[in-house]
């Protein structure tokens, strides 16, 4: 009975925390203070403890490498290289622009791990030229959020690296994964690009256009192959290629295309430092939460309650994806991690599901999130980068979240296609 009490009370601290609006960190330092004092050892300063070990990781030193990398990428003229390939490659078929834009967030993704770089890099290019080629205003604006979201689910993706940590998940497994899905994401949205704009007018295939293309897009399209051969090769461990990209992308861009300043370099890294600022007080409380957890048996219990709840292991999956997809409504990608991976993780242990299969699946039904009101981040960013209004980005991205929930059923029922190139 004393437990029950303890447990409503908390929830009502949560809830309270909630109504008076108060950010996730807030929240989370006070569920850790609150399960110290109550279920812990009734020292707060442990809390501190805890997250200085929960950071003491080489793994998160990739983050920022990642974001710097992406953004000294969309400061240069990596996107609009690779745009010229996709579109020299597919600019005969109907709908080609589209298939490049896709294509080109597909490339770009493996390069910035970020949805929303990904999006900004190569939709503000691409944008506009498909509007004037004659595409509809809500297709251009559908097909540069959706490709966006493939910079979170093809590898190296930052979320994919958050739930290995607060996992304990291999990373390398998690981004060979990736691959798949990344893949089948990008088939179902050209498929839906030529469909949708079959009756569009298309130019025609000239091979003097495609050598020109890759003449100069060669170092851009090299990032992509030595950062994740490096990887999968085992030369490089995830952070190694980070710092490895990062070196690359400034050296290519500064020195080669000459595109980028030094001086740019300035407005780069206060981007980045703002988002870790951001995200890594949130790693660690959610990290030292989870330790506490840990130590008190709490996932156990929850195992233990789940399954008396479901006793299959197809019920639980569906009422997972269910949550997962409401929870992206209403809480980013990286907060949901943080939350939900440790708890539900030991539950999808117990009905036989592989750690690195249920970590693409929740990165999925999260993906779907930055589609879907109200706090989709792609919906967000686009209103302002495009000058559009919020209703219309969400008519925009229907059809888009229809092909992205396919994906997820397709993944959930046949794993190999996740999990071909893991075992």
């Amino acid at each position: 009975m004393t437990e029950f009490l303890d447990a409503m009370l908390l929830f009502g601290l949560v809830v309270f925390l909630l109504v008076i609006r108060q950010p996730l960190v807030v929240i989370l330092l006070a569920v850790a203070a609150y399960v110290h004092l109550v279920w812990g050892r009734a020292r707060l300063d442990f809390i501190v403890e805890d997250m200085w070990v929960s950071l003491d990781k080489e793994l998160i030193l990739a983050i920022p490498m990642f974001l710097l990398c992406g953004g000294v990428m969309t400061k240069g003229s990596t996107a609009r290289r690779l745009i010229r390939i996709a579109s020299s490659l597919t600019g005969h078929l109907p709908g080609g622009l589209g298939v490049a834009a896709i294509l080109s967030c597909g490339v770009f993704g493996a390069i910035s791990g970020s949805s929303v770089v990904t999006m900004l890099a190569i939709g503000t290019v691409i944008y506009p030229a498909m509007k004037e080629a004659g595409y509809s205003n809500r297709f251009a604006l559908g097909t540069v959020m959706s490709g966006g979201t493939l910079g979170i689910i093809i590898p190296p993706s930052i979320p994919l690296i958050i739930y290995g940590i607060v996992t304990e998940t291999s990373i390398i497994d998690l981004f060979l994964a990736g691959i798949g899905p990344g893949i089948l994401l990008v088939i179902l949205f050209s498929l839906y690009s030529v469909w949708a704009n079959r009756k569009i007018r298309v130019k025609r295939f000239e091979l003097c256009e495609v050598t020109a293309a890759f003449r100069e897009g060669a170092w851009a399209l090299m990032m992509p192959v030595l950062l994740l051969g490096g990887i999968y090769s085992g030369y490089f461990t995830a952070t190694e290629s980070a710092s490895v990209a990062l070196l690359y992308a400034v050296c290519v861009e500064a020195f080669i295309h000459r595109e980028l300043k030094f001086a740019d370099l300035h407005g780069v890294y206060v981007e980045a430092i703002k988002l870790v600022g951001a995200l890594f007080p949130l790693i660690a409380v959610a990290l030292s939460l989870n330790l506490v957890l840990t130590e008190n048996r709490v996932p156990v219990a929850m195992v233990a309650l789940i399954q008396e709840w479901f006793t299959s292991p197809l019920a639980f999956i569906i009422t997972v994806n269910l949550l997962l997809l409401a929870v992206g409504a209403v809480m980013t990608t990286n907060e949901a991690i943080l939350i939900l991976a440790p708890l539900l993780m030991p539950a999808a242990l117990a009905f036989g599901f592989d750690p690195v299969l249920f970590g693409i699946i929740m990165i999925l039904n999260l993906e779907i999130g930055y589609l879907t009101p109200p706090v989709g981040l792609n919906l967000m960013v686009a209103m302002t980068a495009f000058r559009q209004k919020f209703g219309e980005l969400v008519i925009a991205a229907l059809p888009f979240i229809g092909l992205m929930l396919v994906a997820l059923v397709l993944v959930s029922w046949f794993p190999w296609i996740s999990l071909g190139l893991v075992r």
